[in-house]
């Protein structure tokens, strides 16, 4: 008889009692058998608390003492929750009832697959993909991120394009699958991200360490996206700016990490110029204080997640990364959309 695996969909809530609401039925109507629902809570000051207790008795609720944002919340939440599977799904996540079973089979496919993520689409707009996802991420070599069905602020419309499941760099923490055992030999989401990237960082990490990462194009769920930080946020700047220097000093060779790192530098310099042209001062301020951190951090002692970097069983894998430069295709060359891109330089 084939065993099927556990699962556990863990959801982090921080003040989203309207998004529990909204979306919490819809993770309860799911088809997946023994399904375990967990909320954790980061310290809410709204009525979540009160809610999950009154409206979902049979919903597990564990409650941080105090709010560790995204990376280090999940962190205290998923050490008390025991399954084969953790999927770490956002609040503001409206799914179907058969989302899990196509993504699960994909990952039981194949044991090196340690993390996955599912087509990612509007909630406001459901024939076009959400920022935060899409369809698969992917990293340029100096270390911008970006997915299939959305580059820089340019989303695509799903028009079937992307319906053909494969590897790829990273999968979006909005929705992401995880092999608990993976999860562990990483060792978690690296606390000093806060939030913000902490899942390209895990996924870069589990590929250094020869694992696969895929994206299931045979499920879709439709996210609303800044749910807790909104695109003009001045703090969201700075972690996005702050978080893309970690990830390079973290995952990059030593030699190639220095030569990016000091590359982004200047490029990030053009960024400050442009929020300036905008009139966005905090956002400008916002990437200045992004470098003064990374730099103050650059000889401080080794986050506990460093352990994990170097300590590969296999060869790092890098499929789903760019050789080319992101920025100058977008900015330069006009090439807004995925397939614009030359295929052969991905890795």
């Amino acid at each position: 008889m084939i065993r099927t695996p556990k699962v556990a969909v863990v959801i982090l809530n921080w003040n989203g009692v309207k998004y529990l609401k909204q979306f919490l039925p819809y993770v309860l109507a799911s088809t997946w058998p023994g399904l375990d629902i967990v909320v954790g809570d980061n310290a809410s000051t709204d009525d979540s608390v009160p809610f999950i207790k009154e409206n979902y008795p049979n919903v597990r609720l564990i409650q941080n003492d105090e709010n560790y944002g995204f990376t280090g919340g999940y962190n205290r939440v998923l050490r008390q929750v025991d399954a084969d599977y953790y999927i770490l799904l956002n609040s503001d996540v409206e799914v179907m009832p058969g989302w899990i079973e196509p993504v699960i089979s994909l990952m039981e496919s194949d044991p090196l697959v340690a993390a996955a993520a599912p087509k990612i689409l509007s909630f406001a707009q459901k024939d076009q993909f959400e920022h935060a996802g899409a369809a698969g991420g992917f990293i340029d070599s100096f270390g911008y991120p970006f997915c299939r069905g959305r580059m820089f602020y340019e989303v695509e419309y799903d028009l079937g394009q992307y319906e053909q499941s494969g590897e790829v760099f990273w999968a979006s923490g909005a929705s992401l699958f995880i092999k608990k055992k993976y999860w562990d030999e990483a060792g978690g989401f690296d606390e000093s991200f806060f939030a913000h990237m902490e899942e390209i960082d895990l996924c870069w990490r589990l590929k250094n360490m020869g694992y696969k990462v895929m994206y299931c194009a045979q499920s879709a769920i439709y996210h609303v996206g800044g749910g807790t930080l909104n695109a003009e946020n001045p703090f969201k700047t700075y972690l996005n700016f702050r978080n893309n220097l970690l990830l390079l000093k973290k995952n990059l060779p030593f030699w190639r990490a220095l030569f990016v790192i000091s590359l982004r530098f200047w490029m990030d310099l053009l960024a400050i110029g442009r929020f300036l042209a905008e009139g966005k001062r905090k956002d400008a301020w916002a990437v200045s204080r992004a470098h003064q951190n990374f730099l103050r951090g650059l000889f401080k002692s080794k986050d506990k997640s460093k352990k994990t970097q170097g300590q590969t069983r296999h060869i790092p894998n890098l499929k789903g990364m760019y050789k080319g430069s992101i920025v100058w295709d977008f900015f330069v060359k006009k090439q807004t959309r995925f397939t614009d891109l030359d295929q052969t330089d991905l890795l």
